[in-house]
Protein backbone atom coordinates (compact mmCIF):
# COMPACT_ATOMS: atom_id res chain seq x y z
CA UNK A 1 0.00 0.00 0.00
CA UNK A 2 1.58 3.27 -1.05
CA UNK A 3 0.31 6.55 -1.56
CA UNK A 4 0.32 9.13 -4.76
CA UNK A 5 4.12 10.30 -3.81
CA UNK A 6 4.93 5.91 -3.34
CA UNK A 7 5.41 6.64 0.33
CA UNK A 8 4.18 3.45 2.37
CA UNK A 9 0.54 4.05 3.75
CA UNK A 10 -0.19 2.79 7.35
CA UNK A 11 -2.90 4.08 10.23
CA UNK A 12 -2.51 6.46 12.97
CA UNK A 13 -5.00 7.66 15.33
CA UNK A 14 -7.28 10.42 14.25
CA UNK A 15 -7.10 13.92 16.47
CA UNK A 16 -9.69 15.63 17.58
CA UNK A 17 -10.82 18.13 15.13
CA UNK A 18 -9.00 17.33 11.88
CA UNK A 19 -10.49 19.40 8.98
CA UNK A 20 -11.43 17.48 5.64
CA UNK A 21 -8.18 19.40 3.81
CA UNK A 22 -5.45 18.82 6.46
CA UNK A 23 -7.04 15.41 6.44
CA UNK A 24 -6.18 14.93 3.02
CA UNK A 25 -3.12 16.64 2.61
CA UNK A 26 -1.36 14.73 6.31
CA UNK A 27 -2.17 11.60 4.03
CA UNK A 28 -0.37 12.60 0.66
CA UNK A 29 2.92 14.11 2.98
CA UNK A 30 2.88 11.53 5.08
CA UNK A 31 1.27 8.13 4.12
CA UNK A 32 -0.21 8.33 7.11
CA UNK A 33 -3.98 7.48 7.40
CA UNK A 34 -5.79 8.70 10.23
CA UNK A 35 -8.86 6.75 12.12
CA UNK A 36 -10.64 6.19 15.04
CA UNK A 37 -11.30 2.38 15.32
CA UNK A 38 -14.12 3.19 17.90
CA UNK A 39 -16.68 4.41 15.40
CA UNK A 40 -17.73 2.30 12.17
CA UNK A 41 -17.50 4.77 10.01
CA UNK A 42 -13.25 4.71 10.24
CA UNK A 43 -13.24 0.71 10.73
CA UNK A 44 -14.74 0.49 7.45
CA UNK A 45 -13.07 3.07 5.96
CA UNK A 46 -9.96 1.46 7.07
CA UNK A 47 -10.64 -1.84 5.26
CA UNK A 48 -11.68 -0.20 2.26
CA UNK A 49 -8.25 0.91 1.92
CA UNK A 50 -6.68 -2.13 2.66
CA UNK A 51 -8.87 -4.05 -0.06
CA UNK A 52 -8.99 -1.08 -2.45
CA UNK A 53 -5.42 0.48 -1.98
CA UNK A 54 -5.10 2.27 -5.85
CA UNK A 55 -8.55 3.71 -6.05
CA UNK A 56 -8.49 5.34 -1.96
CA UNK A 57 -4.83 6.47 -3.36
CA UNK A 58 -6.08 8.23 -6.01
CA UNK A 59 -8.59 9.78 -4.42
CA UNK A 60 -6.39 11.04 -2.32
CA UNK A 61 -4.02 12.30 -4.51
CA UNK A 62 -6.79 13.99 -6.48
CA UNK A 63 -7.78 15.88 -3.35
CA UNK A 64 -4.17 16.65 -2.19
CA UNK A 65 -3.73 18.57 -5.94
CA UNK A 66 -6.71 20.21 -6.00
CA UNK A 67 -6.12 21.69 -2.32
CA UNK A 68 -2.57 22.44 -3.27
CA UNK A 69 -3.22 24.13 -6.28
CA UNK A 70 -5.87 26.12 -5.12
CA UNK A 71 -6.03 26.68 -1.22
CA UNK A 72 -9.15 28.21 -1.16
CA UNK A 73 -10.63 24.84 -1.77
CA UNK A 74 -9.73 24.33 1.82
CA UNK A 75 -12.78 26.27 2.57
CA UNK A 76 -15.03 25.50 -0.15
CA UNK A 77 -15.24 22.24 -2.06
CA UNK A 78 -15.68 22.65 -5.99
CA UNK A 79 -17.26 20.26 -7.70
CA UNK A 80 -14.75 18.04 -8.70
CA UNK A 81 -14.06 17.54 -4.76
CA UNK A 82 -17.75 16.99 -4.45
CA UNK A 83 -17.70 14.15 -7.01
CA UNK A 84 -14.36 12.91 -5.05
CA UNK A 85 -16.07 13.13 -1.61
CA UNK A 86 -19.02 11.29 -3.06
CA UNK A 87 -17.28 8.87 -4.12
CA UNK A 88 -15.36 7.89 -1.13
CA UNK A 89 -18.36 8.26 0.89
CA UNK A 90 -21.00 6.61 -1.51
CA UNK A 91 -20.02 4.39 -3.80
CA UNK A 92 -20.07 1.52 -5.81
CA UNK A 93 -18.22 0.52 -8.65
CA UNK A 94 -20.37 -0.97 -11.12
CA UNK A 95 -18.92 -2.94 -14.13
CA UNK A 96 -20.82 -4.16 -16.94
CA UNK A 97 -21.17 -3.88 -20.83
CA UNK A 98 -21.53 -0.93 -22.14
CA UNK A 99 -25.33 -0.73 -22.93
CA UNK A 100 -26.59 -2.00 -19.58
CA UNK A 101 -23.81 0.36 -17.62
CA UNK A 102 -25.89 3.31 -20.17
CA UNK A 103 -29.27 2.22 -18.80
CA UNK A 104 -28.35 2.62 -15.33
CA UNK A 105 -26.67 5.82 -16.29
CA UNK A 106 -29.94 6.41 -18.23
CA UNK A 107 -31.88 5.25 -14.80
CA UNK A 108 -33.64 2.71 -17.04
CA UNK A 109 -34.98 0.95 -14.34
CA UNK A 110 -37.38 -1.38 -15.44
CA UNK A 111 -35.41 -1.84 -18.86
CA UNK A 112 -32.52 -2.78 -16.78
CA UNK A 113 -33.67 -4.64 -13.87
CA UNK A 114 -37.01 -6.50 -15.10
CA UNK A 115 -36.23 -6.79 -19.15
CA UNK A 116 -32.97 -7.53 -18.89
CA UNK A 117 -32.72 -8.95 -15.57
CA UNK A 118 -30.92 -11.97 -16.32
CA UNK A 119 -28.12 -9.96 -18.01
CA UNK A 120 -27.68 -7.64 -14.99
CA UNK A 121 -27.34 -10.88 -13.27
CA UNK A 122 -24.84 -12.32 -15.16
CA UNK A 123 -22.88 -9.91 -16.86
CA UNK A 124 -22.85 -7.06 -13.89
CA UNK A 125 -20.84 -6.75 -10.30
CA UNK A 126 -22.02 -4.16 -7.80
CA UNK A 127 -19.12 -3.85 -5.47
CA UNK A 128 -19.20 -1.38 -2.26
CA UNK A 129 -16.35 0.30 -1.65
CA UNK A 130 -17.80 3.86 -0.17
CA UNK A 131 -17.10 3.15 3.43
CA UNK A 132 -20.21 5.55 4.58
CA UNK A 133 -22.62 3.55 2.17
CA UNK A 134 -21.33 0.52 3.96
CA UNK A 135 -21.82 2.11 7.54
CA UNK A 136 -25.62 2.85 6.56
CA UNK A 137 -26.24 -0.54 5.33
CA UNK A 138 -25.77 -1.54 9.18
CA UNK A 139 -29.49 -0.06 9.21
CA UNK A 140 -30.81 -0.31 5.61
CA UNK A 141 -33.59 1.45 4.26
CA UNK A 142 -35.50 1.15 0.88
CA UNK A 143 -34.31 4.69 -0.41
CA UNK A 144 -30.74 3.92 0.47
CA UNK A 145 -28.66 5.45 -2.95
CA UNK A 146 -25.32 5.38 -3.63
CA UNK A 147 -23.20 6.91 -6.15
CA UNK A 148 -21.67 4.79 -9.09
CA UNK A 149 -18.67 4.84 -10.79
CA UNK A 150 -19.01 2.87 -14.25
CA UNK A 151 -16.72 0.84 -15.65
CA UNK A 152 -16.62 -1.75 -18.62
CA UNK A 153 -14.66 -4.89 -17.60
CA UNK A 154 -15.26 -8.57 -17.73
CA UNK A 155 -17.32 -10.38 -15.82
CA UNK A 156 -16.45 -11.45 -12.91
CA UNK A 157 -14.37 -8.56 -12.20
CA UNK A 158 -10.59 -9.70 -10.43
CA UNK A 159 -10.51 -7.84 -7.27
CA UNK A 160 -6.60 -6.15 -8.56
CA UNK A 161 -8.27 -5.38 -11.56
CA UNK A 162 -11.50 -3.58 -10.71
CA UNK A 163 -9.01 -1.41 -8.14
CA UNK A 164 -6.81 -0.36 -10.84
CA UNK A 165 -9.69 0.49 -13.12
CA UNK A 166 -11.49 2.64 -10.45
CA UNK A 167 -7.78 4.41 -9.73
CA UNK A 168 -7.58 5.26 -13.24
CA UNK A 169 -11.45 6.15 -14.07
CA UNK A 170 -11.18 9.22 -11.49
CA UNK A 171 -9.41 10.98 -13.95
CA UNK A 172 -12.24 11.49 -15.96
CA UNK A 173 -14.72 12.59 -13.17
CA UNK A 174 -15.01 16.04 -12.91
CA UNK A 175 -18.79 17.17 -11.54
CA UNK A 176 -20.93 14.88 -9.10
CA UNK A 177 -23.40 14.69 -12.30
CA UNK A 178 -21.35 12.17 -14.13
CA UNK A 179 -22.19 9.74 -11.00
CA UNK A 180 -25.19 7.88 -11.48
CA UNK A 181 -27.20 7.10 -8.64
CA UNK A 182 -28.71 3.75 -7.67
CA UNK A 183 -31.11 2.47 -5.13
CA UNK A 184 -29.53 -0.39 -3.49
CA UNK A 185 -31.84 -2.32 -3.15
CA UNK A 186 -32.67 -2.74 -6.65
CA UNK A 187 -29.78 -4.90 -7.17
CA UNK A 188 -30.54 -8.10 -7.92
CA UNK A 189 -30.07 -10.13 -4.95
CA UNK A 190 -29.98 -8.01 -2.21
CA UNK A 191 -33.39 -7.67 -1.65
CA UNK A 192 -35.98 -10.15 -1.84
CA UNK A 193 -38.63 -7.79 -2.82
CA UNK A 194 -36.82 -6.94 -6.11
CA UNK A 195 -37.86 -10.07 -7.72
CA UNK A 196 -41.01 -8.18 -8.59
CA UNK A 197 -41.73 -6.10 -11.52
CA UNK A 198 -43.44 -3.96 -9.66
CA UNK A 199 -41.13 -3.24 -6.82
CA UNK A 200 -39.55 -0.69 -9.64
CA UNK A 201 -42.74 1.19 -9.82
CA UNK A 202 -42.00 3.69 -6.61
CA UNK A 203 -41.22 6.90 -8.26
CA UNK A 204 -40.16 8.09 -4.43
CA UNK A 205 -37.14 5.90 -4.64
CA UNK A 206 -36.44 4.80 -8.06
CA UNK A 207 -36.72 8.19 -9.77
CA UNK A 208 -36.67 8.95 -13.68
CA UNK A 209 -34.10 11.18 -14.60
CA UNK A 210 -34.34 14.79 -14.72
CA UNK A 211 -37.33 15.57 -17.01
CA UNK A 212 -38.61 12.31 -17.16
Amino acid sequence: MRNGQGLPLGFTALASGLKAADYELGIWRTGRIPVDLSTWHDRLNALVWLAFPRFKAALNASHAHILLAEPDEARRRGRRRDALTLLDEMSLLVTGPADLLQGLAARAWHELFVRQRERVKTQMSFTAVGHGLLEKTLAPYPALTAKCLLLEAPHPPDLHDLDVAAALALEGVVSPAELPPLPICGVPGWHDANEQAGFYDDRTIFRPPPGG
